[in-house]
């Protein structure tokens, strides 16, 4: 049954959640939202929708990258380099993204008779993302079920494993990831070494996967 939006980015967990739910997603959707990346994101997002069949909206949210403060934005400060986990990278964090894109998906699932928002947070967020948190999730989700007349709910299957748990999902599913995009820098290759970058090589080896990344 077809229940769900899901918030597609075009990066490695968001595309094996496409593919893993692919019979629940009636809409996918991207936010252009101003990152340094998004213009390398959304072609594989809108690649892999047209691929499934699925519906795929990009919904511009230019005001966060006018208004809003964070490396992760055109005109921002660098994107800083070395582990996904490090305190530097809390300069990426965009102010309460995933609230803005969720309340959007939520409209649009009532406004399309559909049941559930879907996003594809993991454990690995936790520690450098508030907006990715178990108790962000849970308690989006009672928000949204109480401020909805169909009482949207919010799921999140990847809130409690690993990158590396998601690319053998993605593994298993037959998913190629050199169609996908991590690196925060943009740019016409992954610069290999940047936090999302790293976190991306760590978890392909991790799952046993040649990385097909091109990096510079």
């Amino acid at each position: 049954m077809k229940d769900c939006v899901l918030i597609l980015s075009g990066g490695m967990d968001s595309t094996t959640l496409l593919y893993d739910y692919r019979e629940r997603i009636a809409l996918a959707v991207t936010f252009d939202y101003g990152s340094k990346h998004n213009a390398r994101e959304i072609p594989f997002a809108r690649l892999h929708c047209e691929r499934l069949g699925i519906e795929h909206l990009v919904i511009p949210l230019d005001f966060m990258g006018q208004y809003f403060t964070s490396s992760l934005l055109v005109g921002g400060e660098d994107i800083p380099e070395g582990s996904y986990a490090e305190e530097n990278m809390k300069s990426t964090v965009v102010p309460f993204r995933n609230g803005i894109m969720l309340s959007v998906a939520v409209g649009l699932a009532e406004s399309r008779g559909l049941k559930h928002v879907m996003m594809a947070n993991h454990s690995g967020d936790h520690t450098i993302y508030p907006d990715c948190r178990p108790e962000f999730v849970e308690a989006f989700s009672e928000a949204a079920r109480t401020g909805t007349f169909p009482g949207i709910t919010l799921l999140s299957p990847y809130c409690d494993l690993t990158k590396a748990d998601i690319a053998r999902r993605g593994s298993e599913l037959g998913i190629d990831y050199s169609e996908t995009w991590s690196c925060y820098k943009g740019g016409e290759k992954h610069c290999g070494r940047c936090g999302t970058c790293v976190e991306r090589r760590e978890a392909l080896a991790e799952a046993g996967i040649d990385d097909p990344t091109e990096y510079r």
